[in-house]
């Protein structure tokens, strides 16, 4: 991310050097880069490399030396030069488009801001969009650095009302929770606080007292031991996993009877994703990052 910042910090002190420098530069188009000739050389072709010999501005016609030949026309020196100093990056249009946006962003930061919601509502382009907009293939990285004030679609998205889980006619809320590669479906429905994991009693089904505390940790904490009844199925992983994934799954579902629980729910921690799962072993290590023992013969 710092190298991305110091490239486009790069970009824009050459750009303004060369509008202080020469004219200020006219893109044709966003999706392909002109060249525009030196202006502020004119100099005709030398054989030497060592240095240019300066001509007239004005092509000068030589008559040729030998009968039926045309005339010989020299072209005052011209060399072509990009038009974006990004020319030669792997994302031209990309650069320019994040230096101006953020230029203009620096420029107006410290005008007022409109409240929210009396702001119109746009839709952001997802990343495979704006890459098909600008035929550049730009790094998610880089995308998401950018995202926060550029690339908005020109179309107004549809209301998306805020989607709520149902309760069936049976009266019970539906939630699945992960965890390392367990899953778990829990059905909570209002009862006097039984559990059921696959068919089995809690203390059946997990062996260790932490794992039984914390696949209930929702209800205990927010004091629905004695109100809700749990039925889940839970599968893949160990008894930890599993444990933990059902502890996500019942607070989703305890969430959908009660909306205020969701506060401190999050608060705990129990409505929050972990996506920490055990790093993939490497060739030529023992494990994931363990170094086989060094041997010096």
């Amino acid at each position: 991310m710092s190298a991305l910042r110091t490239g486009f910090r790069c970009l824009r002190d050459i750009r303004q050097a060369g509008k202080a420098a020469t004219a200020q530069w006219q893109p044709t188009s966003r999706t392909s880069l002109a060249y525009r000739p030196k202006q502020a050389i004119n100099a005709t072709r030398s054989i030497t490399t060592t240095a240019l010999r300066l001509a007239e501005t004005s092509m000068e016609i030589v008559p040729s030396d030998s009968e039926g030949q045309p005339p010989i026309v020299r072209v005052p020196y011209a060399r072509a030069v990009p038009v974006s100093p990004s020319y030669f990056s792997t994302m031209p249009i990309f650069n320019d488009a994040f230096v101006i946006v953020q230029d203009l962003a620096r420029k107006y930061a410290r005008l007022p801001i409109i409240p929210k919601d009396k702001v119109t509502p746009v839709a952001w382009r997802t990343k495979e969009q704006y890459r098909l907009a600008v035929g550049e293939h730009v790094k998610g990285r880089d995308y998401a650095t950018c995202r926060p004030f550029t690339f908005q679609a020109r179309i107004q998205p549809l209301p998306q009302p805020a989607k709520i889980p149902p309760i069936d006619q049976s009266g019970r809320s539906h939630g699945v929770g992960r965890r390392k590669s367990s899953v778990a479906r829990a059905w909570v429905v209002e009862g006097a606080g039984e559990v059921l994991v696959n068919g089995k009693p809690l203390s059946e089904a997990f062996g260790r007292v932490h794992d039984r505390e914390s696949a209930i940790w929702g209800m205990k904490l927010t004091e629905r031991l004695d109100k809700y009844n749990v039925w889940a199925l839970v599968n893949g992983g160990g008894t930890t996993g599993q444990a933990e994934a059902l502890a996500l799954a019942v607070a989703k579902a305890l969430c959908v009877h009660e909306p205020a629980l969701k506060t401190p729910l999050r608060r705990a921690g129990c409505i929050t994703r972990d996506a920490r799962r055990v790093e993939r072993k490497k060739a030529g290590r023992v494990k994931a990052r363990k170094m086989p023992a060094w041997v010096k013969r």
